[in-house]
């Protein structure tokens, strides 16, 4: 699991200075150093995840080429890291999102994507399947994918009357084809070759 702290310290042998006695805002993350790792916030609270492994980045990757293929010219793929501004004290940044281009500003998304994913490492993994899985069902983002590097599999939720709903869950050959926000099949293993 990530580093979580709210007050001054060390990040990676830089001293990273934070307001004490209140939550963070997005505008304290402009304190943050740019060193690899990745800092967001939920409710107030700094999330420091480590620079992920090689196999979690080939599958962005592979996500980020697979999404790009069948996108409409009105939504965009992007990548982390980029903030999504869900409210001044919620900030994340999703390893692949899918976001309507009417809605970006050229510093962060300041709304909830189409389509945030997630691909789980050791260190995130309870992060991305609770809080911020929960942070976006929030904030109204209508799909939600968790993808596991390591067994390899899929699992997509969609938002329904406001509540997450699994809609898919798919590991190795077995094919995800999903139609919302767009048509898109993919094949686990496919994101891990």
């Amino acid at each position: 699991m990530g580093v979580v702290t709210t007050s001054s310290e060390q990040v990676s042998g830089f001293p990273l200075v934070l307001p004490r006695g209140r939550p963070l805002v997005h505008a304290d993350l402009e304190a943050t150093p740019d060193d690899g790792h990745r800092y967001e916030l939920v409710d107030g609270t700094l999330i420091v995840s480590p620079a992920p492994r090689r196999l979690h980045q080939r599958a962005v990757v592979q996500l980020v080429m697979l999404l790009s293929e069948g996108c409409p010219d009105h939504l965009e793929v992007l990548v982390a890291p980029f903030d999504v501004t869900l409210a001044e004290d919620t900030v994340l940044q999703p390893d692949v999102l899918v976001c309507r281009r009417a809605d970006l500003s050229d510093r962060d998304l300041p709304a909830a994507p189409v389509l945030a994913v997630e691909v789980l490492s050791p260190s995130t993994r309870r992060i991305d399947l609770t809080l911020k899985r929960s942070r976006f069902e929030a904030a109204g983002c209508q799909s939600y994918w968790a993808v596991d590097p390591d067994e390899p599999s899929i699992t997509a939720w969609q938002l329904h009357k406001g509540e997450y709903v699994e809609v898919a869950h798919v590991t190795g050959e077995d094919t995800l084809s999903i139609s919302d926000p767009y048509p898109v099949t993919i094949r686990p293993n496919e994101l891990v070759r």
